[in-house]
């Protein structure tokens, strides 16, 4: 990307929460925080001031699947940033000192997630939707499982999954390919080659309500349906409905719960996928006196997709949609450097823009009604709501029975 000033860079590690055992939720995250605490040779601010000081910024995130260390700075700084992010990678010592203060800087974390219910609604959600497996399990852990870490869980999980045969490192911005291995090549050598990890599979559940009663000042609703895997060639079909359904102000749910009845002020759907499962999920945060009618409104319309095809008109906006938002974001490096270690994850190469662009593009309404009709199943649903608005008995019978079950 000659046209910009700056560089972006990341170290990927192809493993995270569930790649973890039940009793050490939480150990990639907690891993992630202590890279930043220090190597052989560098304290904790002398890490973060090497990039900072020179305008830069380091920071790092863990998902499920994966986990991520980067900086982004001036490109004439990019041995300095490439140096210092493969030293935490390649060099972090995990001091027992910083081990118990970063303990408590993660309870708080854990304890702000409560503050945030829309946050809270969407990890109940997730244990809704996989109850007793890693994906249904929140990536900070708990405050009990927190408690239970210690170094050598740390180390044990690092050594075990940090190889090389994990780990990516990608480059977005003003510089060669041949500058960046000739700064990144002798010290990923290091790595143990090691072996790919492997994650506990995970099946479908039949769907449950978990209601979270709480002080907040609107009820916060998260209603998931259980989907097809990041490689399902029907997952571009998926990616539209959610777009048709509320990713956008044009979308049927937020012309009908927002423009047309003024329920709430916020909603959205998303699509997520992972290795062999996926989720459709939908998010509402609304008073809890409009929570009835409104998923009436959600009800009436996902039956709508399943019943009728959308127009041809339609499912031709939601893929420019599409697309246009990906275009968008590749404009930046840090979305490019994103973009290629999360497509060399999943399907082992980089896949190009113009592919993802095509498949769109290929979907027609009949698809998209199939994938409404096969995914957007009540009987097996999940939902979670925090701060109340109905019970949970009556939310489960009303979400699961016949028709719309709710007082429009």
């Amino acid at each position: 990307m000659p046209h910009l000033r700056g560089v972006s860079i990341g170290v990927w590690t192809a493993v995270g929460g569930r790649h973890e055992a039940a009793a050490q939720c939480g150990v990639a995250h907690f891993l992630e925080h202590l890279f930043f605490k220090g190597t052989g040779s560098r304290t904790a601010m002398e890490l973060t001031t090497a990039i900072e000081g020179v305008g830069g910024y380091l920071n790092a995130y863990t998902t499920e699947d994966h986990t991520c260390y980067y900086a982004k700075a001036d490109a004439a700084y990019f041995e300095r940033s490439a140096e210092v992010l493969l030293e935490m990678y390649l060099d972090a010592q995990f001091p027992e000192q910083e081990i118990e203060r970063e303990r408590e800087v993660i309870r708080e974390e854990i304890l702000s997630l409560k503050d945030n219910p829309s946050q809270w609604a969407e990890d109940l959600l997730s244990e809704t939707l996989w109850p007793k497996h890693p994906l249904g399990r929140p990536l900070t852990g708990s405050l009990e499982s927190l408690q239970r870490l210690e170094r050598r869980d740390v180390v044990a999980f690092r050594d075990r999954h940090y190889t090389g045969r994990n780990t990516i490192f990608t480059v977005a911005g003003p510089i060669s390919h041949k500058e960046v291995l000739r700064q990144v090549r002798a010290p990923l050598e290091r790595l143990a080659p090691g072996t790919a990890s492997r994650a506990q599979r995970a099946r479908a559940g039949v769907g449950a309500v978990c209601v979270q009663e709480a002080d907040t000042g609107q009820s916060h609703l998260a209603l998931g349906f259980h989907a097809c895997s990041r490689k399902d060639p029907r997952r571009f079909a998926l990616r539209l409905l959610s777009v048709l359904m509320g990713e956008n102000m044009s979308s049927r749910l937020f012309q009908t719960l927002r423009e047309r009845f003024g329920y709430c002020y916020s909603m959205q759907s998303s699509l997520a996928t992972f290795e062999e499962t996926g989720a459709l999920c939908i998010y509402a945060d609304l008073e809890a006196s409009k929570l009835e009618r409104a998923m009436a409104v959600i009800k009436k319309e996902c039956l709508r997709f399943a019943q009728c095809t959308p127009s041809a008109q339609e499912v031709k906006l939601a893929a420019q949609y599409a697309i246009g938002q990906t275009r968008v974001s590749l404009d930046s490096a840090t979305q490019q450097a994103c973009w290629m270690a999360e497509s060399l994850m999943a399907f082992g190469r980089v896949v190009e823009p113009v592919e993802v662009e095509a498949d769109y593009l290929a979907v027609n309404p009949f698809e998209i009604q199939e994938v409404a009709k096969e995914w957007l199943r009540f009987d097996k649903a999940a939902l979670a709501l925090v701060g109340g608005g109905m019970e949970a008995v009556a939310l489960e019978r009303s979400l699961k029975g016949p028709g719309n079950g709710f007082s429009l």
